[in-house]
C-alpha cells in the first residue's frame, strides 16, 4: 500500500480562498461575489486586494446568482460564494434557468458541505447538493479532497468555459496531495493500485479510503483506491478499467446515497460492466447537530465503515 504522509491538517475552504486570491493576481477577468459570508468562505484576501472586483451582496443568494450570470455577458468570470446549502437548494431555480440552461460561465463555489458543518445542524448541512447539481445539463461538479487540491481546482475552473459547481468544507483534514499538482477536470487520480477491490472516494472520504486501504493491506486485501474529484464529467475509463480488474466496488462520500458519486458509478457499471457495489454514504436521512467527528461516526462515514463495505462486497463477487 502506497504511503501518503502529511505534515498538517488544513480546511479545504482555505484552499479555495488561496486559489481565489491567486486568480485575483493573475486573471483580471475574475470577479467574486459573496452572500454575507466572506470570512467563512476565506474570500477576505481577494476582497482586500481587489476591492473593485469583489461584490458583497448580503443575504440575497438568488440575487447573487442573477448578478453573476449577468456579469458573464460582459466577459467576466464570476465566482460566487456561500454555504453549500444556500449555494444550491435555496437558489436552484436561478442556477437552472440563468446559469445551466443559459450556459453562463459562472463558478458556484460552496463551502460547509455535508455533515461536517457540524453543530449548525440539519438546516445548514446539505447532503443532496451533488445530486442537484450533477442532474443539470452543462454543469461540471467538482469535490476535491484536501487544501492543495481545492486550491488547484479553484485555479483550474477559471480556465473552463461554462458552469461549474465546486464543493468544499469547513473542518481541517490531512493535506496530502502535491502543492504543485496539475488539476485536470474529469481526470480521476490513482492513489493506490490494487487487484481485489476498487474503492472510489471523493472529498473528505478520500483520506478515510487511504486509511482503510492501509488496514486492508494488513489483512491481505489489495485495494485499488481512486480519488474521484470530478463527479461530472465522470472519468468513465478510469472506473471501468479498475472494475474490470477487481470485479467489485466500494464508493465513499459525504453525501446521500441517492444522487451522489455511488449513483453515478452504479449507473456506469449497469450500462457497461455490472459488478457488485457497496456505497458508504448517508442512507436517506437528514443530519443533526453535533461535532463533525460524532456525526461522521453516527452516519457511518468512517474508516471502519469502508473496511466493512469492502469485506461485504468481496463476499458478493
Amino acid at each position: 500500500m502506497k504511503q501518503y504522509p502529511y505534515t498538517e491538517k488544513k480546511d479545504t475552504r482555505s484552499g479555495f480562498g488561496a486559489g481565489l486570491a491567486e486568480l485575483g493576481k493573475t486573471n483580471p477577468d475574475v470577479v467574486a461575489l459573496c452572500a454575507d459570508l466572506t470570512g467563512s468562505l476565506k474570500m477576505d484576501a481577494f476582497a482586500k486586494e481587489n476591492p473593485d472586483r469583489f461584490f458583497q451582496v448580503g443575504i440575497a443568494e438568488a440575487n447573487m446568482i442573477g448578478l453573476a450570470a449577468g456579469m458573464t455577458i460582459g466577459g467576466k468570470i464570476p465566482f460566487t460564494g456561500t454555504f453549500a446549502n444556500f449555494s444550491t437548494g435555496r437558489v436552484y431555480d436561478q442556477i437552472r434557468q440563468s446559469v445551466a440552461y443559459s450556459q453562463k460561465n459562472v463558478k458556484i463555489c460552496a463551502s460547509h458541505a455535508g455533515l461536517t458543518l457540524g453543530e449548525d445542524g440539519a438546516t445548514h448541512q446539505i447532503l443532496e447538493d451533488i445530486g442537484l447539481m450533477k442532474m443539470l445539463p452543462n454543469m461540471v461538479v467538482i469535490n476535491p479532497c484536501d487544501y492543495n487540491q481545492t486550491k488547484a481546482a479553484t485555479i483550474a475552473i477559471a480556465k473552463h468555459k461554462g458552469p461549474v459547481y465546486l464543493r468544499f468544507g469547513r473542518p481541517a483534514v490531512p493535506n496530502f496531495t502535491p502543492a504543485d499538482q496539475d488539476f485536470k477536470i474529469g481526470e480521476a487520480v490513482m492513489l493506490n493500485e490494487g487487484k481485489d477491490v476498487s474503492i472510489f472516494a471523493t472529498g473528505h472520504l478520500v483520506w478515510k479510503a487511504i486509511e482503510a486501504g492501509q488496514a486492508l493491506a494488513e489483512m491481505g486485501i489489495s485495494a485499488e483506491i481512486i480519488n474521484i474529484h470530478t463527479i461530472k464529467p465522470l472519468d468513465a475509463q478510469a472506473v471501468l478499467t479498475s472494475v474490470r480488474k477487481t470485479r467489485c466496488v466500494v464508493t465513499a462520500e459525504e453525501h446521500q446515497k441517492n444522487g451522489g458519486l455511488g449513483d453515478s458509478i452504479a449507473q456506469l457499471l449497469g450500462e457497461h460492466f455490472p459488478a457488485p457495489i457497496e456505497m458508504v454514504a448517508v442512507n436517506d436521512s437528514f443530519g443533526e447537530s453535533g461535532t463533525p467527528d460524532e456525526l461522521m461516526k453516527k452516519y457511518g462515514l468512517e474508516t471502519p465503515n469502508i473496511i466493512a463495505a469492502v469485506q461485504k462486497v468481496m463476499s458478493r463477487r
